[in-house]
């Protein structure tokens, strides 16, 4: 992925976060850890559950602000420091939004190392990159990438990287447009075509969505995305799906306790928002979608 030297980042939108507990929403991910997604797949439930409910030795905690972003504006400072590259993500995902969305609501990405609190409870590292309603914040913990990604068997990369926040992202979209709520005012359901599973294909339609249009904004802070970028976007997607981690996990494939979809669900909507760039074709709800 190439970053336009000259285009001005925002850092404004990086750092916050580290309230309280803000009421009963849970948080949604686009990828939790293989102990986490382990202990869920055993127990029955959704990972993302475990926020509120982390135990055990509390750990150092590190929790962006702003200011620790303030050197990231312009593409050029990617260079002199990658974690710059966070701002280009947020920055870009956050544009196409402001285009996309009447009435979208500007966020932040936290990022984090440890354990941090959130508006949906307290969250640790294992969780991986999610999304809070609550505090209509997205969390990701910068080791994710690095060890991960990596465990699962996908090869990572900027581009990886930038479809896993712009997937949390497309959880704020839900929030903001009352479809998380509903999903979620039905209970914890899982299944191969629960709202759960729909929910999170949506999030990946969207994340497709954006990064056809990155694609395409040659004067926008990303100037390019490769078929390699592509490639690793599509392999992280495959990665995090129910079935590769449950067959690494357990050796075996229960769908009845799918949470996010499989492989090859996940491949398929990051794949129709990229060849639509239609976030209106992304509607995981509709009749016959996931036949």
């Amino acid at each position: 992925m190439q970053y336009n030297s000259g285009a001005q980042l925002d850092p404004s939108q990086m750092g916050g976060g580290g309230s309280g507990r803000r009421g009963g929403a849970v948080a949604v991910g686009g990828g939790a850890s293989i102990l986490v997604i382990i202990v869920a797949l055993f127990l029955g439930f959704d990972p993302s559950a475990l926020l509120g409910v982390v135990s055990g030795t509390p750990t150092q905690t590190t929790t962006s602000t702003s200011s620790d972003y303030a050197n990231c504006q312009t593409g050029a400072d990617i260079s002199a420091n990658p974690e710059c590259r966070y701002v280009a993500y947020t920055n870009s995902i956050q544009s196409y939004w402001q285009q996309a969305l009447p009435g979208y609501q500007v966020t932040k990405t936290v990022t984090f190392t440890g354990t941090i609190n959130t508006g949906c409870g307290q969250a640790s590292a294992d969780v991986g990159p999610f999304y809070c309603p609550a505090d209509q914040l997205v969390y990701l913990d910068t080791s994710f990438f690095a060890t991960q990604l990596p465990q699962l068997g996908a090869q990572g990369g900027d581009a990886a990287e930038a479809y896993v926040i712009a997937h949390e992202y497309g959880h704020h979209i839900q929030n903001l447009t009352g479809v998380m709520s509903k999903v979620q005012s039905g209970g914890q359901q899982t299944g191969a075509s629960s709202p759960q599973v729909r929910l999170e294909l949506q999030a990946d339609c969207y994340a497709g969505v954006w990064l056809r249009y990155a694609s395409g904004d040659a004067g926008g802070i990303i100037a390019e995305v490769t078929q390699d970028d592509l490639n690793r976007a599509v392999e992280a997607a495959e990665v995090v799906g129910d079935d590769h981690i449950q067959r690494m996990s357990a050796g075996r494939v229960d769908s009845t306790q799918w949470t996010h979809g499989s492989s090859q669900m996940r491949k398929k909507w990051l794949a129709q928002g990229f060849t639509t760039g239609d976030p209106s074709q992304c509607n995981t709800f509709a009749a016959g979608a996931l036949d």
